[in-house]
C-alpha cells in the first residue's frame, strides 16, 4: 500500500488519489526496446525458441547415457561436467530449482556422472555431495527413477525397484492400471521402461565406476527399498511381491507378445527427431530399449532417437547441458500475445509470420491418445514442440488460438474453431481442463511403488481451464455453442479459488502465476469486476506484494505451507509482469500496486531492452521436477508494460 513513507522512492505517485495518472516518461521507450529485443530473436522461419532448463538431473543422466552406452564424448563430458560443478548449492547438494533444498536422488545421479566423468571423490566438491547424500539416509533413499537408472549399473539389486513388468501391456482397459489410466508423460516414459526393467539391462559402464560409497547399508543387504505409505500403499507393495513371485509362471510366448506390444506401441510413436513425445526422459528409454532388443546401432529409427535427444543439447564455450524438451509453441503464442500488446498494427508482419507457422503446426486429423477417451472428436490442437502429433497439449491451443483472435487478422476463423471445439471436446466432468488428457483422476494409482514421485496423472487444474475459459470466452462472442462448455469452466474455476482469494498454478509458480491466469480468463467473460472471484484475487496479489514494488514466488510455495503462498526473497520481472496484468484483468489499473509495479519492471529492465531473472519460473511436476523458462523474462515484462501504457491511454 502507499504510504508518505515511500512518496520518496515513487514520486510519480505521490498523489495518485488527487489526479489522474500520467504515463511515465520512460515508458514508451521501455517498451520500444523490449519489443526489438524480442523481434530481433524471431526465427527466419517466424517461431520463437528460447532455452527450456531443469535441473541437474537430466545433464547428470546424459552423461550416465553415455556411459551406459559406452558411447562417450569427452569434450561435451567435460562440459557437463562444468555445468554441473556450478550448480551446487553450499552444503554440497543439488537443488531441484535455484535456492531450493537438496534433493536426494537429484544429488545421488550428479555424484555418479561427475564420478563417471572422472572427478576424484576426495575432491572438496565431491567430498560435500557425498556427505550430503549420507546425511539423507545414503543413494538408497533416492526415489525410483534413480534407483533403476543404479540397478541398470549394477549398484543396487533389482528387487530396489518396483515390479514392472512388460507383460503391463497385455492388461485389460478395466483392469485397476492400464496405461489409458496415466498421463501422456508416464505412459511414453514408462512402456519403453518395462522392457528395461523386465530384461533387466545392463550398463556397459567401460571404466567399471561404482559408487558404493553413497550407500549406509550395503545395497545388497537394504530391506527398505519400499517404505509403507498408506494402507492402500501397503496392498500395492503386496501385490508387487505377489508378481515377482509369480514372475515364472509368464509364459515365453506371452512374454515377447508383451514385448512386441511395447516396441510397436513406441515405435509408432518415436516422432521422428523430436523424439518419443518431444521429452528426453522417454527419449532415452526408447533408444535404450531398441538397443536392448537387439536393433542395430545404424537402424534408421535407432539414428533418429539418437538425434532427437542429442537436438536438446545446449553447447557454450565453457559448458553444456541438456534440456528436458523443447517449447516453441508455447514461446511463439506468448511472445505474440505480448508483440500484439505493444504494438498491433507495426508488428503485423512479425506477427503474420508466427501465425504462418503456427498454422502449419496445427494438428487435425493426425492419430492421438487423446482420442482414446475422445474418439469422434475432431481434431484441432498444437503440441507443445515442434512435433508432437500424438500428444495435442491443451494449454498450449488455448493460448494460440486465444493469441489468433485477439490479432484480428484476417484468415485466422478456421484454425480459432478448429481449436475451440477441440477445447470444448476436451473437457473433464468438473468443467475442468488437463494438460493432455480428459479426466484422468485415477488418483489411486499415485500409491504404486512406481509413483513415489506423485506425477503420474494430468487431473484438471485452474490455470489450463482458465486460459481455455480466456478462449471461449473470446469467441463465443458469435458463437453461442461455446456457452454451455464455458459456464461450467467458470463454475469449476469458482470452485477452486482458495479462501484467500488465489489459484494453485500447476505449471508455472505458483499461486501468482495461477491468479493471473484466472484473472485474464476471467476479464473475457461478462462477470462483473465487483464479483468476489475479481475481488478476492485482487486483494490477495496486493497483499503479497514486496517492498520494491515487485512480485516474485519461488518453488518452496508447493510444499503444504502457506507462509510461502506468493513469497519469494527477492522479486522478478516475470512474476511481478503476471501480478501487474492480472491486478489491470480486475479493473485495478489504476492502483498504487500497480504503478509501484510498473516502475519496478522499468527499473529492472536491462540496457538492451531485456530483463534477467536467474530464477526457476515453473514446475514440471510440482515437487520433483522444475523448468526455467528463458522466454518468460523476455515477454511477460514486455506485455505488462505495453497492457499498462493501452490502459492509461484509453482514460
Amino acid at each position: 500500500m502507499f504510504t508518505e513513507a515511500n512518496a520518496a522512492t515513487y514520486p510519480d505517485l505521490a498523489d495518485v488519489n488527487t489526479r489522474s495518472t500520467s504515463i511515465p516518461s520512460n515508458l514508451d521507450q521501455a517498451i520500444s526496446k523490449a519489443q526489438q529485443y524480442l523481434l530481433d530473436l524471431q526465427h527466419e522461419d517466424g517461431y520463437w525458441l528460447f532455452e527450456l532448463e531443469a535441473d541437474c538431473t537430466i545433464p547428470a543422466e546424459y552423461i550416465l547415457m553415455m556411459h551406459y552406452l559406452d558411447d562417450i564424448d569427452e569434450a561435451l563430458q567435460a562440459k557437463i561436467a562444468v555445468y554441473l560443478r556450478k550448480r551446487q548449492s553450499e552444503d554440497g547438494s543439488y537443488p531441484l530449482f535455484t535456492g531450493g533444498a537438496g534433493d536426494i536422488s537429484g544429488s545421488v545421479k550428479v555424484y555418479y556422472a561427475l564420478k563417471l566423468a572422472g572427478d576424484d571423490i576426495d575432491a572438496p566438491h565431491m567430498q560435500k555431495l557425498r556427505e550430503y547424500i549420507l546425511s539423507c539416509g545414503g543413494a538408497a533413499k533416492a526415489n525410483v527413477f534413480t534407483r533403476i537408472a543404479l540397478a541398470t549399473f549394477e549398484q543396487l539389486p533389482w528387487r530396489g525397484v518396483p515390479y514392472i513388468p512388460v507383460e503391463i501391456m497385455l492388461f485389460p482397459k478395466w483392469f485397476p492400471f492400464h496405461l489409458d489410466k496415466v498421463s501422456y508423460w508416464s505412459r511414453t516414459v514408462m512402456v519403453p521402461l518395462f522392457i528395461l526393467c523386465t530384461l533387466k539391462a545392463t550398463a556397459k559402464n567401460p571404466h567399471k565406476v561404482d559408487i558404493l560409497e553413497l550407500f549406509v547399508t550395503h545395497p545388497d543387504e537394504e530391506k527398505h527399498y519400499f517404505p509403507e505409505r498408506t494402507l492402500l500403499n501397503k496392498f500395492f507393495l503386496a501385490l508387487d511381491k505377489l508378481g515377482r513371485v509369480t514372475r515364472p509362471l509368464i509364459s515365453k510366448k506371452m512374454h515377447q507378445r508383451a514385448i512386441d506390444k511395447a516396441l510397436a506401441w513406441f515405435t509408432e510413436r518415436l516422432n521422428g527427431e523430436d523424439g518419443l513425445g518431444g521429452i528426453f526422459p522417454a527419449m532415452v528409454n526408447a533408444y535404450e530399449a531398441m538397443l536392448l532388443l537387439g536393433m542395430p546401432h545404424d537402424h534408421p529409427n535407432v539414428v533418429t532417437a539418437r538425434q532427437a535427444i542429442d537436438k536438446l543439447l545446449v553447447i557454450n564455450d565453457e559448458d553444456a547441458y541438456c534440456q528436458p524438451c523443447l517449447s516453441p509453441v508455447w514461446d511463439t503464442g506468448l511472445a505474440a500475445l505480448a508483440l500484439q500488446e505493444s504494438d498491433k498494427s507495426g508488428n503485423r508482419q512479425a506477427l503474420t509470420r508466427a501465425y504462418d507457422w503456427l498454422k502449419s503446426k496445427q494438428l487435425t486429423d493426425e492419430p492421438g491418445d487423446w482420442q482414446i477417451a475422445r474418439p469422434n472428436l475432431e481434431g484441432g490442437g498444437w503440441a507443445f514442440q515442434f512435433e508432437n502429433p500424438y500428444y495435442p497439449d491443451v494449454d498450449d491451443t488455448a493460448v494460440v488460438a486465444f493469441a489468433m483472435a485477439d490479432s484480428d487478422y484476417p484468415e485466422m476463423d478456421d484454425s480459432i474453431h478448429l481449436a475451440t471445439r477441440w477445447i470444448v471436446g476436451m473437457q473433464s466432468k468438473n468443467g475442468g481442463y488437463g494438460a493432455f488428457d480428459v479426466d484422468n483422476t485415477y488418483h489411486y494409482l499415485d500409491e504404486i511403488p512406481f509413483a513415489d514421485h506423485g506425477a503420474l496423472l494430468d487431473p484438471p487444474t485452474a490455470d489450463v481451464s482458465a486460459r481455455c475459459a480466456m478462449l471461449m470466452a473470446k469467441v463465443c462472442q458469435n458463437h453461442d455453442e461455446y456457452l454451455p462448455a464455458l459456464h461450467r469452466t467458470l463454475d469449476y474455476l469458482r470452485s477452486e479459488q482458495e479462501a484467500d482469494g488465489s489459484w494453485f498454478g500447476r505449471w508455472g509458480t505458483n499461486y501468482i502465476y495461477g491468479t493471473w491466469s484466472v484473472l485474464l480468463g476471467l476479464e473475457q467473460t461478462n462477470i462483473p469486476k465487483s464479483d468476489p472471484l475479481y475481488t478476492k484475487a485482487a486483494e490477495w496479489l496486493k497483499s503479497v506484494q514486496r517492498e520494491d514494488g515487485g512480485w516474485g514466488e519461488d518453488n518452496n510455495s508447493y510444499h503444504d505451507d502457506e507462509k510461502f503462498r506468493g513469497k519469494y526473497h527477492f522479486s522478478t520481472a516475470f512474476q511481478t509482469a503476471w501480478a501487474v496484468l492480472g491486478l489491470i484483468a480486475a479493473g485495478e489499473e489504476d492502483c498504487p500496486e500497480v504503478k509501484r509495479g510498473i516502475d519496478f519492471i522499468l527499473k529492472s529492465q536491462l540496457a538492451d531492452g531485456s530483463w534477467d531473472d536467474k530464477c526457476f519460473t515453473a514446475p514440471g511436476f510440482p515437487r520433483v521436477f522444475y523448468l526455467k523458462y528463458h522466454g518468460y523474462d523476455k515477454f511477460f515484462p514486455l506485455w505488462a508494460l505495453a497492457r499498462y501504457r493501452n490502459e492509461l491511454k484509453q482514460q
